[in-house]
């Protein structure tokens, strides 16, 4: 996520791409290089930091997040800060999906595979806060696979993130 990408980070690009959608409260997760990642945050966002980053899966820092979200949001968009390629008209989908039908979860999709980032009503906050390790985020996904919302994108970005350093340089060429 400190990585360079374009004038700014994997992380700011993330960021940017949030805001450019027409999100403005945005919640960083941080757990290990917690320093450098408020840094590059700065002003752009909210940081709320994972204790539990270095024990846990993707799901505590969810819960983290979340467990900052103001309280009259009424959902929030789970994405990645590896994933500087999706692009704002994607997550704008996703909005406005959520606008139109109010549905709890929205969800992705590129050639029947689920992607990033998705969105999740608060009603079902609840079942997110109550899941422990290690349990993950799929599961809560594939609990209620018969309830979500896909929203099918032209786009491979929505399933691309930046796992290795192999990941960081494929998609740099």
């Amino acid at each position: 996520m400190l990585l360079p990408w374009g004038g700014t980070t994997v992380l700011g690009k993330v960021i940017e791409i949030i805001k450019a959608a027409g999100i403005q409260d945005i919640v960083v997760v941080t757990g290990g290089a917690r320093e450098q990642v408020e840094a590059i945050v700065g002003e752009s966002a909210r940081v709320a930091f994972n204790a539990e980053y270095s024990s846990s899966e993707m799901l505590s820092s969810i819960q983290r997040g979340l467990g900052a979200v103001k309280p009259e949001a009424q959902a929030a968009l789970i994405c990645l800060g590896d994933q500087p390629q999706v692009e704002v008209r994607s997550v704008q989908v996703i909005l406005q999906e959520y606008e139109s039908t109010g549905a709890s979860l929205i969800v992705p999709s590129y050639q029947m595979k689920r992607g990033h980032p998705w969105l999740v009503g608060r009603k079902l906050w609840h079942e997110i806060f109550e899941m422990k390790s290690p349990e993950s985020p799929r599961e809560f996904l594939n609990r209620h696979a018969k309830e979500i919302k896909y929203i099918n994108v032209d786009t491979p970005s929505v399933l691309a993130d930046l796992d290795t350093p192999e990941d960081y340089l494929k998609s740099r060429t």
